[in-house]
């Protein structure tokens, strides 16, 4: 993704910013959230840094629970959302990520990452790995099990938005350069809609 694309997915962000605020979210995605703080639980994790984090709805969650928790997002009016509500966060851009190396025991990404184009997706999520812990935990959250990338020219938002989809071996695939699968699963969005696909990942060290 290049720099005015990057500009325009954040002009996007940033115009709705609290319209996602003031939108709930569907039930899936705290079962979700659910299942991921119960396995940072049980394993002992506390350092977690959510990217792509938006209105810090998660991050909050996460932070309530008794982690450790660092958001960042690309737009500045998610960012000024999440720190209102108390947060550490950060304007940052996940495809160069200012920590260092090993910093956190947990990267949490719910539907962000499906803005990257494909040529792109291997050097995002090389970019996560560095910033993990040995055998760290990575939750990342998509819609697919289509193959397709590019402008959503149905989208509301205004500038309209990048989408990348794969099926879901192909993601799998991609993920499986970079890190250990720990589960892969998909949730139905009803027919003739993309499902949401789950992956939760570990390094692996060279």
């Amino acid at each position: 993704m290049n720099r005015d694309e990057k500009l325009s997915l954040k002009q996007a962000y940033n115009n709705f910013a609290e319209h996602r605020e003031r939108t709930e979210a569907a039930p899936w995605k705290w079962e979700e959230r659910e299942q991921f703080l119960g396995r940072m639980k049980q394993e002992n994790r506390a350092s977690l840094l959510e990217i792509g984090a938006g209105t810090g709805r998660d991050s909050l969650y996460f932070k309530q629970q008794g982690l450790e928790v660092t958001s960042v997002d690309l737009s500045e009016e998610m960012v000024r959302l999440c720190q209102e509500k108390g947060l550490n966060a950060r304007l940052m851009d996940f495809y160069e990520l200012d920590f260092p190396d090993s910093t956190f025991d947990a990267v949490y990404a719910m539907n962000c990452l499906l803005h990257v184009p494909k040529a792109k997706l291997e050097g995002v999520l090389l970019e996560i790995r560095r910033v993990l812990k040995s055998d760290g935990l990575f939750f990342c959250g998509v819609y697919g099990g289509e193959d397709s990338e590019g402008i959503w020219e149905k989208d509301s938002y205004e500038p309209k938005r990048f989408f990348s989809m794969y099926e879901d071996r192909a993601v799998v695939d991609v993920f499986q350069r970079v890190f250990r699968m720990a589960d892969f699963h998909t949730v139905s969005m009803g027919e003739g809609a993309p499902h949401f696909q789950s992956l939760l990942v570990r390094r692996i060290d060279p």
